[in-house]
């Protein structure tokens, strides 16, 4: 029974949530240890995501010849031009859409609730359990919005408490850049044989999904941004070019994101009129159809291949437990256990067949 699956699955359960439980009950012991990771994760997790940036660019200067320390000092090069040209460029009417937006917020607090009560005034001549099922879709999207709020919140306060430590992004970028190659090695060299295979081969998987999602996720985002801000441009609603970064950080929130994006643009639309408001809803439903149809399965192809679903699912509870940030990290973490689990399956597999085929 003990070399039953299901048994061994089993007891790996209960050995993790033993483990979990006595690590809650020393966790005043480790709480050092807690900040410390805390403190460094935020800095390691924005310089992985520089790396898995601009790696392709490094790769494609050293494939000319060029010298590793001459790759990263033209990757620096790059990074500093382009936050000067989004500075200078996008800076200025960016600065003054917030300012317009933050001058109107009354206004349109004001519009909000005058739709707000012709709606619950409709309702009221509405079929009973119709109306029902609007006040309970009504309550969800309320918990929704508060449990977003919260997120972000608890996202800004975590940036704005970690923004002395940035000065770590660049440190863990240089090395990533100049030392990735020994990463992989490093972990591997402790093994050896098929064992050591294994382990190479899991590495590389992770590094396959990791580098697809965070480059391809940035890709489309930037790609629907720009699709956005053509469509707003061209029905003339306000805050175009603001609404359109909204869709693009948004849209880093796998599946839920663009649903959250297409709430304040609609919402401006109406209030500044009807038929801009339909049209914005137009805009964003047509964007969201070339994102899902022509640049996601060109971009990202099948390489994560997770069920809709599934990153609800996933979201949701990473929600839940990290607040914001879980939200965002949620979907590539989950990504990377599946590779681990896949590895793990297929050298079980591997096991099986081979000592099958020696009896």
């Amino acid at each position: 029974m003990t070399k039953k699956l299901w048994f061994q699955v089993g007891v790996g359960i209960l050995l993790a949530m033993l483990i979990i439980k006595y690590f809650m009950e020393i966790k005043g012991i480790l709480a050092p240890l807690v900040i410390i990771a805390k403190a460094i994760f935020l800095p390691l997790l924005l310089g992985g995501v520089l790396y898995y940036i601009t790696e392709p660019i490094q790769r494609f200067l050293e494939k000319r010849k060029v010298p590793r320390w001459g790759s990263i000092l033209s990757i620096f090069a790059i990074l500093i031009a382009v936050v000067w040209i989004f500075v200078a460029i996008i800076g200025p009417p960016v600065t003054k859409q917030i300012n317009n937006l933050v001058e109107n917020a009354p206004a349109i607090a004001k519009e909000i609730n005058v739709m707000q009560d012709s709606l619950l005034q409709q309702k009221n001549n509405l079929p009973e359990k119709l109306e029902e099922s609007i006040d309970s879709a009504a309550n969800s999207l309320q918990t929704i919005a508060v449990n977003f709020g919260k997120w972000v919140v608890q996202f800004l306060q975590s940036f704005l408490q970690a923004m002395f430590l940035l000065i770590l992004v660049p440190f863990f970028f240089i090395f990533m850049l100049k030392d990735h190659e020994k990463f992989a090695p490093f972990i591997y060299k402790f093994f050896s044989g098929t064992r050591q295979e294994w382990i190479k081969k899991t590495l590389h998987d992770i590094d396959t999904v990791l580098r697809s999602y965070i480059q391809g996720q940035l890709l489309i985002s930037f790609l629907l941004a720009v699709l956005l801000f053509i469509g707003y441009l061209s029905i003339g609603l306000e805050y175009a070019l603001l609404l359109a970064i909204f869709g693009l950080f948004m849209n880093l929130i796998p599946f839920i994101g663009p649903w959250i994006s297409a709430v304040p643009p609609i919402i401006i639309g109406f209030i500044q009129d009807p038929k801009t408001g339909i049209l914005a809803a137009i805009v964003m439903v047509v964007a969201q159809q070339i994102e899902s149809n022509l640049i996601t399965p060109n971009v990202m192809g099948k390489t994560l291949d997770i069920h809709p679903l599934t990153v609800i699912t996933v979201i949701l509870a990473a929600g839940n437990i990290g607040g914001f940030l879980g939200i965002i990290i949620a979907v590539p973490t989950y990504a990377v256990g599946k590779a681990i689990v896949k590895n793990i399956y297929a050298r079980r597999k591997e096991i099986k067949e081979a000592a099958t085929s020696t009896v």
